[in-house]
């Protein structure tokens, strides 16, 4: 009896994974996030929203490669100072992705590319301030599957690892960033494989 339910869970898998090969991977992720802190003489609001999509193809039971980007626009108002950030990246990803049964899989995101922030501030008395920095990323990015029907479904992380640089204009300063966030962040996305 246990080596029958063993064969048809492998089946289910196979079948499962063979469904995916040759098929067109459409999703991404929305996030939008405001907070507002009180001090004793002042607050502080902060707004930010990243539209992230990606588009890949699957050419194999497991990998997919394809082409993302990241729109990200946020704001800092403290009453005194506003300062703005807007943020574009463009690069191409791999993905690995295992299936555990037909409804879920396990899978691992390794994007790489190009990036570039615009920065502005707005301070008393019509002070302004801008600058703008191009750089590089990387990162990895484990996360879940959900199969809701038909290959349309949900894709959860918990933040990953990755290294970025910004190189600032006007003679500012170049910075290499390299970050560790697993546990500290969620993300909620969807896919569809067409």
């Amino acid at each position: 009896m246990t080596k029958k339910i063993l064969v048809m869970a492998l089946l289910a898998i196979g079948s499962f994974a063979n469904a995916q090969k040759g098929t067109i991977l459409v999703g991404g992720n929305i996030s939008y996030a405001s907070e507002k802190t009180e001090f004793q003489f002042s607050e502080e609001k902060v707004n930010s929203f990243t539209f992230s999509p990606k588009v890949g193809y699957q050419f194999h039971d497991n990998w997919t490669v394809g082409g993302e980007f990241a729109v990200t626009s946020s704001t800092n108002d403290n009453g005194n100072v506003e300062e703005k950030l807007n943020g574009f990246k463009i690069g191409a990803f791999v993905r690995y992705s295992v299936p555990l049964n037909q409804t879920f899989s396990v899978f691992a995101d390794m994007g790489v590319g190009a990036q570039n922030q615009k920065y502005k501030e707005y301070g008393p008395g019509n002070s302004f301030f801008k600058s703008k920095a191009d750089g590089v990323y990387a990162n990895v990015t484990p996360a879940l599957f959900i199969n809701m029907k038909k290959g349309f479904g949900l894709n959860f992380s918990i933040g990953g690892l990755g290294f970025e640089t910004l190189s600032y204009d006007n003679n500012g300063a170049d910075v290499s960033n390299f970050y560790f966030n697993f546990g500290q962040t969620f993300n909620i996305g969807i896919s569809k494989n067409f």
